[in-house]
């Protein structure tokens, strides 16, 4: 997401690899619709990645009800209204003021960005210095995909099975796989009332968990005394000798957006066959059809972070006296 992607990232799931060690999880932050905006900061800067969007500030987001607490939730959204945005059409990023390592990060998330031709919403880690700090792609796809496509980002002389993750030698694509859930994003995620993706993130392995609303959600998470050895097989898993993970993922904060086109979204718009058929470019349909984005949004219940370790030291960038209005989206 800080980079140029300049293809679609593909892999296959060629096996789940090692587990990671059984740890007892203790709660480091918890964000929710009380605190959220305290933990979180908001990037308003061009997109790195060439999106058709302008990322506003807190204060003008949530004056325009693209970022604040409703439904809830954590609401943030995009410009639904106007045609012909200048500059591209408004939307957020935030990312947490904390940088994090090998932590045990679960989101509730009760809506995700609904399919829609040109958009490109995530959620993702990532630290400085891109790639060479790694980032993970929890949540992501592009226009009207039905799965999402798990993702790691990393320098050279890192690969698992799912790949080279600093492919093609720049990290741009990375290694990942697909979910191949429809549960997992975008229509069929909100059809369900959206669902828990779990991020744990060790010395030996990367795993991703995804726990549908309507199936068997572990009760230790409610319990807030997590457990994944408990959690059976995750939904993929990056492990083996061919990275020293430490050394490839460090320092890593959370990170929520919503661009258009760009680098993924437009590159492969019009080999879409029905995104292709609606404009003749990516900027063109965003720009002229503000009402298919109405349901373009992220309603977060919470994301939690925990620790095995009191090593595992986190970083404070900043403070804000940011206090979002409420508001009923």
């Amino acid at each position: 997401m800080v980079f140029s992607r300049l293809l679609m990232r593909l892999g296959v799931v060629l096996g789940l690899g090692a587990a990671a060690a059984q740890a007892a999880y203790t709660i480091q932050d918890s964000y929710d619709n009380t605190n959220f905006f305290d933990g979180f900061e908001f990037f308003d800067l061009p997109d790195p990645t060439n999106g058709f969007v302008k990322y506003l500030g807190a204060v003008e987001a949530n004056a325009l009800s693209l970022a604040g607490y409703a439904n809830g939730g954590v609401y943030l959204g995009v410009d639904f209204n106007t045609t012909n945005p200048v500059g591209g059409r408004s939307s957020v990023r935030v990312s947490s003021k904390k940088t994090y390592n090998e932590a045990l990060i679960i989101a509730d998330i009760a809506h995700q960005p609904a399919a829609a031709c040109g958009s490109w919403p995530a959620f993702w880690t990532v630290g400085q210095n891109w790639p060479n700090n790694g980032e993970i792609d929890i949540i992501e796809g592009v226009n009207l995909a039905t799965n999402t496509t798990y993702t790691l980002h990393t320098g050279p002389s890192c690969t698992f099975s799912q790949g080279d993750c600093n492919a093609p030698g720049t990290g741009n694509i990375g290694c990942g796989t697909s979910s191949g859930d429809t549960q997992t994003l975008a229509d069929g995620f909100n059809e369900i009332g959206g669902g828990i993706f779990a991020l744990e993130w060790t010395s030996s392995a990367i795993n991703i968990f995804f726990f549908p609303r309507t199936g068997d959600i572990p009760q230790d998470i409610a319990a807030g005394q997590p457990d994944p050895s408990t959690w059976g097989s995750p939904s993929t898993s990056f492990s083996g000798s061919g990275c020293d993970i430490p050394s490839h993922f460090k320092d890593h904060q959370i990170v929520f957006d919503t661009t258009f086109c760009g680098d993924w979204a437009g590159k492969v718009f019009s080999s879409d066959p029905v995104c292709g058929a609606k404009a003749s470019t990516c900027e063109d349909y965003v720009s002229n059809n503000p009402s298919a984005f109405k349901d373009t949004y992220w309603l977060i219940n919470s994301v939690k972070v925990y620790s095995d370790s009191a090593t595992n030291s986190t970083t404070k960038r900043g403070t804000s006296t940011f206090k979002p209005r409420r508001f009923t989206a």
